[in-house]
């Protein structure tokens, strides 16, 4: 998927995951003081489990990221349902805000999502954050919860093929 200047790509490789990271930092834990020990966990590791997508301007500047878990990796986050997918660590950074940056990064899992067969995407979106997801088709779901200190809504997408 491109845009004006960008385009969205599945990560390949050690360089795009580091790119990917890199974004993460510069949002949560610069911007949003998420601390570093916690935002990066076994799933950022190469693991045919995880799906990361990046945004990238023309110059290969990093301009968002989000990451796809599914099996047994997501089954934490999906109420144990195998044909569910998790949405996570959706970040896009300040200068690219406001693009579509967002948006192209959540329909990227999406496809990710189908390719792999899953019928649905979860998310934990942060509540500031719900009406993002709510215009992309996801409907919050439980209770509001914190992670790292941030108040939290689950949200569920189904996927039509």
């Amino acid at each position: 998927m491109s845009a004006a200047g960008w385009s969205v790509r599945v990560a390949a490789g050690p360089a795009d995951r580091e790119a990917c990271f890199a974004v993460r930092k510069a949002v949560f834990v610069a911007e949003q003081r998420v601390p570093e020990e916690i935002e990066y966990d076994a799933h950022d590791a190469e693991d045919a489990a995880t799906v990361h997508v990046l945004a990238v301007r023309e110059d290969g500047t990093p301009l968002g990221t989000v990451r796809l878990l599914h099996g047994p990796a997501a089954a934490d986050r999906t109420g144990g349902d195998l044909s569910v997918g998790s949405l996570g660590r959706l970040a896009v950074t300040a200068d690219a805000r406001g693009l579509g940056v967002g948006v192209a990064l959540v329909r990227a899992v999406e496809e990710a999502a189908r390719g792999l067969g899953l019928a649905a995407v979860d998310l934990h979106a942060q509540t500031h954050a719900l009406g993002f997801y709510e215009r992309l088709g996801y409907t919050a779901y439980g209770e509001e919860f914190p992670d790292a200190g941030i108040p939290h809504r689950s949200m569920r997408r189904p996927l039509h093929v």
